[in-house]
């Protein structure tokens, strides 16, 4: 199953305030683009406005299947 298609669309923002995006984003291993997605998240969510979470497409080998000679 492919992994859901994210929307893609221009962004301006201040030199200043990426720079402390990248930073807090830095400090918990995330790019700077999860950082603002957890951002908007977090105040969405103070707002009281619920949003959805995608699936997420599963990583790693599929389980063996039974029989494969694998086991």
């Amino acid at each position: 199953m492919p992994a859901p298609v994210k929307k893609a669309f221009p962004l301006r923002l201040d030199p200043a305030l990426f720079a402390a995006v990248e930073r807090a984003a830095a400090t918990d291993f995330r790019s700077a683009n999860a950082e603002i997605e957890v951002l908007l998240r977090e105040a969405l969510d103070r707002r009281g406005v619920k949003v959805a979470v995608s699936d997420k497409p599963k990583r790693g080998r599929p389980p063996l299947k039974e029989g494969s000679g694998y086991e």
